[in-house]
């Protein structure tokens, strides 16, 4: 007995944990031989308001059909994690929560059709990443947004018909082939089902795929109804697609100023793009693994033209690859690639070292290979020259660089280095180390004393020529000229060169300012460098042309007032005559220079001569004179014929 209460007790409990059904629902599990089975789960009572929370847990598909449901909050179906259909339709569904759908990581199929969402919760799609099927059609969606586009990748049927839809985002269409760039493939399971008839559509620019696919035919995206029909604009009201003419509706085209550029390493790149469309195309620039370039300038200098141009500095072998110029607008896109390749090294460009300190000019440049035993380093001065072979200047421009001295120098040590390009004093070779300080010291007290009659000629606008004497000083003796704006420091530029030349260029100045120039010498103490001032000139050279340009305005202007002046007063001196005394019939015959006459024609009798002009009335002697010149004039131009001869009418 008490082994029977324990199998009635099990049983009891194993009822118990069998999974309840909604009381407004029907539940019917589709069992199979080998055990296993889904549930399905059927709710349409016309009472039902709300979704039914107690619904089976192993539940494969729910139907809610016909019922006074009116919104789906959030989680609604949250616990439902092996549902794959999810019918809501024909209820009175006007709000969707954007995490109503929350946890549905294995749905295939969603329907919402013949309800009253105006509004859909695109976002929510992401938590439905295995969904193939999305039935909206027959409610009052108005838009779709640009969120939805990504989501819409996976769907194959996509049902958006019988709502008010009266464009679709540009990029939409470029999801699916043709647009998307993607090989034609005859494969039937890739085919994409789309459900867009019956809507308000407005045929523009932004539509303009969908309408070119609807003239299509064998492409992978099918449209349920080919006879889509525009609502507007005016001109194209009740036109379908498949006859629709869109105006000022262009595909962006491409064109860039290379193909295949080879550029030496460390140099700098510019590369051209050119597009044309309409409506005018954005350009951006990408590289071979899809990320965008910064660098880039665009302008538009025009509706439907934009150009953009891209810069790489300092070109290295990392920047070698494919960029691709991208245009697009909502009649389609366009691309063209440019291939860049590095080429070369990098090489240094200075003078080579010599036994002696002193270098002499020269207009080429080589290339300085330091020595390899070297057992410690020195700072010294070479001299960077152009390698372009133009006239050599008294002015050097002189750069520090650390390198190593030799290790055995015969004639120079690394203090001497130091001291800069010139050469030493027979004294310092002399072992007495007092004398060769006691020069030194003399030198360097007396330098400054030594270089007078600075001054400034020849000042132009961005350049000065500078010139000096120098007394007791070598000629190859080191100066430095430094020049910076007046009362400004911060802004110097220094030139080297020696005091035996006596005059530098000084280049890279502003027109119209004031600078100070001074000469240093190499010792010389601090605060007793020789020093000027000086203005250079305007843009316009010694004001010459300015003043002229002001004399000729004011001539020019002095004359138009005058001209002025005359007409208004000759129109103020008729006015005031003609309302003044009036003017009678013999004033106006004495002014007129021409009068218009009634001229008639009276035939000549036998004996008169041909026909005659004969005036009504005697006219002056003037108008006499002026009638008889013309019709001379007027008779010599004739032919003369067998029976005629030349008539003149005075």
């Amino acid at each position: 007995m008490r082994r029977l209460l324990c199998v009635h007790v099990f049983l009891c409990c194993l009822s118990m944990a069998h999974p309840f059904c909604p009381s407004q629902c029907t539940c019917v599990f589709h069992g199979r031989t080998d055990g296993a089975g889904s549930r399905s789960v059927v709710c349409n009572d016309p009472d039902m308001s709300d979704i039914p929370v107690n619904v089976p847990v192993d539940t494969v598909k729910l139907r809610i059909e016909k019922t006074m449901v009116r919104r789906i909050p959030t989680e609604a179906f949250y616990y439902l994690s092996d549902l794959r259909y999810l019918w809501i339709t024909y209820n009175s569904i006007s709000s969707v929560d954007t995490a109503g759908f929350y946890n549905l990581k294995v749905l295939h199929e969603l329907r919402l059709d013949g309800n009253l969402i105006s509004v859909f919760p695109w976002e929510s799609l992401k938590e439905m990443p295995r969904l193939k099927t999305l039935d909206l059609h027959n409610n009052r969606i108005t838009t779709v947004g640009n969120e939805a586009i990504p989501y819409f990748r996976s769907i194959t049927y996509l049902d958006l018909s019988s709502n008010k839809l009266a464009t679709l985002p540009s990029d939409l269409m470029d999801i699916w082939p043709p647009f998307n760039g993607a090989p034609i493939s005859t494969d039937v399971s890739q085919k994409v089902v789309l459900g867009l008839q019956d809507n308000p559509w407005f045929c523009d620019c932004k539509i303009s795929k969908l309408i070119e696919l609807s003239k299509m035919t064998g492409t992978l995206v099918v449209l349920m109804d080919l006879y889509l029909a525009c609502s507007g604009p005016e001109n194209l009201a009740g036109v379908v697609f498949q006859r629709a003419e869109l105006d000022n509706c262009v595909k962006p085209s491409v064109m860039t100023s290379a193909t295949k550029i080879t550029s030496p390493l460390g140099s700098n790149v510019l590369l051209r793009c050119d597009a044309a469309g309409f409506p005018t195309p954005t350009l951006y620039w990408a590289k071979s693994d899809g990320s965008l370039v910064n660098n880039t300038v665009q302008e538009t200098p025009g509706e439907g033209i934009r150009w953009s141009i891209m810069s790489l500095h300092g070109i290295l072998f990392k920047d070698a690859g494919n960029y691709s110029c991208k245009a697009k607008n909502v009649a389609g896109n366009a691309e063209a690639t440019i291939s860049i390749s590095v080429d070369g090294d990098f090489t240094t460009t200075t003078l080579p070292l010599k036994p002696s300190i002193e270098t002499e000019p020269t207009s080429k440049a080589t290339t300085f290979t330091p020595p390899t035993d070297t057992p410690s380093s020195s700072t010294i001065r070479t001299t960077v020259l152009p390698t372009t072979s133009t006239t050599t200047t008294t002015t050097t421009t002189t750069t520090t660089t650390t390198t190593s001295a030799p290790k055995k120098p015969k004639t120079t040590t690394s203090n001497s280095l130091q001291k800069g390009s010139f050469k030493q004093p027979k004294t310092q070779q002399d072992s007495n180390g007092r004398k060769l300080a006691a020069d030194e010291k003399s030198k360097k007290s007396d330098a400054s004393k030594s270089v007078n009659d600075i001054k400034i000629v020849e000042e132009t606008s961005d350049t000065a020529v500078l010139l000096w004497t120098a007394e007791g000083l070598p000629n190859d003796a080191p100066l430095t000229v430094v020049y910076s704006p007046y009362d400004d420091d911060d802004i110097k530029r220094t030139v080297e060169t020696n005091a035996g030349s006596g005059k530098v260029l000084l280049e890279g100045l502003s027109s119209g300012a004031r600078y100070s120039v001074c000469l240093v010498a190499k010792g010389s103490a601090a605060g007793k460098d020789p020093c000027i001032d000086f203005y250079t000139l305007d843009n316009l050279e010694d004001g010459g042309q300015s003043k002229l340009f002001i004399i000729i305005s004011g001539m020019a202007c002095a004359l138009v007032l005058s001209l002025i002046a005359l007409l208004l007063y000759k129109i103020l001196a008729l006015y005031c005559k003609g309302r003044g005394t009036g003017l009678d019939a013999e004033e106006l015959e004495k002014d007129s220079y021409v009068k218009f006459e009634t001229i008639s024609m009276k035939h000549r009798t036998l004996n008169s001569h041909p026909t005659e002009l004969w005036a009504r009335r005697a006219t002056h002697e003037s108008e006499r004179m002026l009638l008889c010149s013309r019709s001379s004039i007027d008779s010599q131009m004739t032919y003369k014929s067998d029976g005629s001869r030349s008539e003149y009418l005075c």
